[in-house]
């Protein structure tokens, strides 16, 4: 199937702001790129390209004073298959876990696996280890917090969504990935385009944040704010969680006059 996603997201900046930017699609998804991204901003000014820590790719510009407009928008070839699921993939010892994985496990700034390890170990140390123990953790995640787009807060972190009990789809991956850590499971922060293929659509369109899981050796897909395993994700960037891989991230004020995202099927390019 082919999927063509894309943005429009307009910032107004009361003085000349450097700004980093990840919006396009990861690169491990190159080869099914079947319209390459057109990139416009509107006033047309420069821009850089490189790869982060993590391997992601951020855009790196000056939004002028005034209005900047971002506008992207590619097609992507998907194989129509659900998010991969493995009920026999098991945990790997800490001392097993490839070194890279090891970050995974730690605390960061929104996953504060000092203040929920015990809490995580209380509830899940009993669920069967593995696939089963993440899936627990997703059930729960998924059934403890109100998705609620009007009490969106940037700055609240997987404590607090779990004692609040309220947030949006970064807020339920933050606390599923903080949970998974306390357990010792690495698990990663990701965002990007999820459209609403195979089941009811819904609106407005949005980026959408899920976890990534190590088992078995392997990094799976989890989504505690769907709970279900979806057709046609497409990542943009991994991270420890969302400090690490902000849509954009902005060296100055600056407000968001308008965002508009899209994601759906196509029969042809």
């Amino acid at each position: 199937m082919l999927i063509r996603y894309g943005y429009e997201i307009t910032l107004t900046c009361p003085q000349p702001t450097p700004m980093v930017c990840l919006l396009s699609v990861h690169e491990d998804r190159e080869a099914d790129i079947r319209v390459p991204e057109k990139l416009y901003f509107t006033p047309d000014i420069p821009s850089t390209t490189y790869h982060d820590m993590f391997g992601n790719l951020c855009r790196r510009f000056v939004a002028p004073a005034g209005d900047l407009t971002l506008w992207g928008d590619a097609t992507i070839e998907d194989d129509e298959k659900p998010d991969p699921e493995d009920w026999g993939a098991a945990e790997i010892p800490v001392a097993d876990l490839p070194d890279d994985c090891l970050v995974y496990l730690m605390g960061s700034r929104y996953c504060e696996t000092d203040r929920l390890s015990q809490i995580a170990w209380d509830m899940f140390g009993t669920a069967p280890p593995g696939w089963g123990r993440v899936q627990t953790v997703c059930d729960f995640v998924h059934g403890h917090i109100h998705f609620d787009y009007m009490q969106a807060r940037a700055t609240r972190t997987a404590f607090e969504a779990f004692n609040e009990r309220v947030g949006v789809c970064r807020d339920f991956a933050h606390l599923a990935v903080a949970l998974c850590r306390c357990l010792n499971i690495p698990a990663r922060y990701v965002n990007g385009h999820l459209g609403d293929i195979g089941v009811p659509v819904v609106d407005p369109m949005d980026f959408s944040a899920w976890m990534e899981v190590y088992l078995g050796g392997k990094w799976y897909t989890f989504d505690p704010r769907n709970n279900a395993r979806r057709i046609g994700r497409i990542v943009i960037a991994r991270g420890r969680d969302a400090t690490d891989i902000p849509l954009i991230n902005s060296f100055g004020p600056h407000v968001l006059k308008s965002f508009r995202v899209w994601t759906y099927e196509v029969a042809s390019v």
